[in-house]
């Protein structure tokens, strides 16, 4: 069907309110945006569906919730799960509330056992139910980080990971064999309590949740009465972390926790913020300037629906001024922060005594090799996985059943997860990680940025940069493919010439400058050194990703976002010192923006 017959069938249905239909027919003379809007269904990517809320086959709606909600109940009926059910959770994003309501509905018009929560909740909350409930499944309403525009659909299975791949292709497969407006089961939410279908969870689910969270504290008798002077600027920016990432702190010992008030109030339109990103600086305006009124020594900034942290800290007694840096506060990349954590982690293990017998940490192939200079320095086994914490999850997992036990699993962006409560990034835990770090490193009158420091001066000044090409619409899908065939065209770099392909070859035998030293190819799992070299194999294999190895160590990788009409590139070098750093780095990016933006 084209995107033009779609549109018609749409614009056509019975099953469309007026709004709706005025909406559909404003775009009528507008081709562009209808071939935008109804060309394909949205994909699932590294976290299920995720698109603009409109009307529309590529669109996040009302009826591609029920479309998709039908698919996963055949699945949980095929699997024989309806009496073990499934959760419904959902953030402050404008329509998560209807849009989890519709597909409880469509669970319990199918006869599946549902547990609704009461209000929004974190992710890593929804995570926790699964596994405390032993429901089959799990759903969740958020776009995560995204813009007001977006909304999004992520799925989850018994283990409280996201959907494995064979249960994430059996729905697609059942959602494409399903019409938008026909042969979807429904009924009302009063109907499905009446039957008893329906569970709403709430504080109780919290308190066992929050319960979870705190067996993984580290702090000790020094740390905690560290925490008792310590002053936090928090901010949910709008989001689902407003009551227990407080409630956690608090409960870990931190008495002074100073909330962004303007942005504790849960509003889908993040009226305060340009973006509710953490790992957009500029999010934090209203944080500085509340924490230089109150002299705090930490600030932390979780995304809406809270299985995202950032964090901001004073400069502290170290030299040198990073170039962010802002009424004494500087920024901590996703990166930084991670090899604080896991450094603290293990010191803090080994000193109580609590080390697994046999510990891992687990990171994404897109995360800083720093992070795996500190495990072998304490000589722990690590692991590398493909963005997305579906796959550290899967990872997590695999450990556990050949006896092995994470203490820490982190991905560049934003995302950490330490303890058995959930399979899902935990801004939670995190954040009371983070606060108990912070502290214990505060009562050896240190910041976390001194101990940043010390780990650059022991392990080398890694440095690290995401930039992202942003390529939307049809338009920018097709850029993306066709701009990861040609750097694929002529298989393994080659010295003085470019990989080839029928649509032309991308001169990358060298970047920025510096000679490419092997490429690797994670989609086929091989890796190639320069001058047609012997071809190895890698691990792991199957995912859009390319990371080239250049002469002075810096990795330079590129992949098409799951989530996002943009292509990743990511950046990792290592300098003799700072300056050194920064000087790489602004010469890939440089590269970057010149050449692969033009393509």
């Amino acid at each position: 069907m084209t995107a033009q017959e779609s549109y018609r069938q749409w614009l056509e249905s019975p099953a469309l309110s007026g709004d709706e239909r005025a909406e559909l027919l404003a775009i009528e003379k507008d081709p562009k945006e209808i071939e935008e809007r109804f060309f394909a269904p949205l994909d699932f990517g590294t976290a299920g569906l995720r698109g603009v809320m409109q009307t529309g086959l590529r669109c996040m709606n009302r009826h591609i919730v029920r479309r998709t909600t039908q698919a996963l109940a055949e699945l949980v009926l095929k699997e024989g799960g309806a009496e073990r059910g499934v959760a419904v959770c959902y953030d402050t994003r404008n329509n998560s509330g209807a849009f989890a309501r519709e597909a409880a509905c469509v669970l319990a018009a199918n006869g599946i056992a549902v547990r609704l929560f009461d209000g929004p909740r974190p992710t890593p909350e929804l995570s926790f139910a699964i596994r405390r409930y032993g429901c089959l499944a799990g759903i969740n309403i958020t776009a995560s980080h995204n813009p007001k525009q977006y909304n999004g659909y992520k799925v989850y299975w018994s283990d409280g990971a996201q959907l494995p791949p064979d249960h994430a292709d059996a729905v697609a497969h059942e959602r494409d064999r399903v019409s938008v407006f026909e042969g979807i089961r429904l009924i009302t939410e009063r109907e499905a309590r009446d039957r008893g279908l329906l569970t709403v969870m709430g504080g109780e689910t919290d308190e066992s949740y929050l319960d979870a969270v705190f067996t993984q504290s580290l702090a000790d008798g020094e740390t905690r009465r560290a925490a008792r002077d310590m002053k936090i600027v928090y901010t949910p920016f709008h989001g689902c972390g407003r009551e227990l990432v407080p409630r956690i702190l608090r409960r870990a010992g931190f008495e002074n926790i100073v909330c962004v008030e303007e942005q504790m109030t849960p509003d889908g339109d993040f009226p305060t913020v340009k973006s509710p990103n953490p790992e957009d600086k500029e999010g934090f305006a209203l944080a500085i300037e509340l924490a230089g009124r109150v002299q705090a020594d930490l600030i932390i900034g979780t995304d809406p629906d809270a299985d995202r942290v950032g964090i901001m800290v004073r400069r502290g007694a170290s030299e040198g001024e990073q170039p962010d840096a802002r009424d004494g506060f500087v920024t901590l990349s996703g990166n930084q922060t991670g090899v604080l954590l896991l450094d603290y982690i293990i010191k803090a293990r080994q000193r109580n005594g609590t080390m697994p017998g046999k510990p891992a940490f687990v990171k994404t192939v897109v995360t800083t090799p720093m992070a795996a200079a500190v495990a072998e320095g304490a000589g722990i086994p690590w692991y590398d996985t493909f963005t997305g914490f579906k796959f550290l999850a899967e990872k997590i997992k695999e450990l556990e059943e050949r006896g092995e036990r994470f203490i820490l699993a982190f991905e560049e962006s934003y995302g950490f997860l330490a303890g058995d409560q959930a399979r899902d990034k935990d801004a939670v835990v995190a954040s009371m990680l983070i606060a108990e770090m912070a502290a214990f490193y505060g009562a050896e009158g240190l910041t976390l940025y001194d101990a940043l420091e010390a780990l650059y001066e022991r392990y080398g000044y890694y440095r690290e940069e995401t930039v992202n090409l942003v390529m939307p619409g049809v338009d920018g899908l097709d850029r993306m493919k066709r701009l990861m065939r040609r750097l694929r065209g002529g298989g393994a770099p080659q010295a003085g010439t470019a990989p080839g392909g029928g649509e032309g070859g991308l001169p990358l035998s060298e970047i920025a400058g510096v000679q490419t030293a092997a490429l690797t190819d994670y989609q086929v799992g091989t890796r190639r050194a320069r001058g047609g070299g012997a071809v190895t194999p890698v691990n792991p294999a199957g995912s859009d990703v390319l990371c080239y190895e250049m002469a002075d160590g810096t990795h330079y990788l590129i992949r098409p976002s799951g989530t996002e009409p943009k292509l990743k590139v990511y950046i990792m070098t290592r300098g003799a010192d700072r300056d050194d750093g920064e000087r790489r780095i602004a010469a890939y990016r440089g590269f970057t923006r010149d050449k692969l933006a033009s393509v």
